[in-house]
């Protein structure tokens, strides 16, 4: 039961569309951040990474403790961001549906460091 209040044309501003290039992660980034963009683009258009030639789409993840090169696998989904590093707790390859990190590291390698 709420009243329509009309809303001033003043202050109002667009919001264009996300590019699929903007959700490309950037790993020299600060960790918090890279989290945010994580967590605010899923799960659509969601954040993005190259894992060994694949676009793997990166669904959820959290600050954690490490350092290390940017893009750099620090152990099991946790990559090294320009200050700190974020654990990739969920995520989905192309063609495959969402899963838990641990349950994408049973099909795929990391290697050494991401893009």
């Amino acid at each position: 039961e709420l009243t329509p209040q009309i809303q001033p044309d003043e202050g109002v501003t667009y919001a264009s569309k996300i590019d699929k290039a903007e959700a490309r992660v950037d790993w020299s980034a600060p960790a918090l951040e890279v989290s945010q963009l994580i967590r605010g683009l899923s799960p659509f258009p969601g954040a993005w990474c190259d894992v060994a030639g694949e676009r793997v789409k990166l669904l959820g993840a959290r600050v954690v403790d490490g350092a290390g090169q940017p893009g750099q696998v620090l152990s099991g989904f946790t990559i090294a961001c320009g200050d700190g590093a974020v654990e990739v707790t969920r995520a989905q390859r192309a063609g495959k549906k969402a899963m838990s990190a641990d349950d994408v590291l049973k099909g795929l390698t990391l290697g050494v460091s991401i893009g």
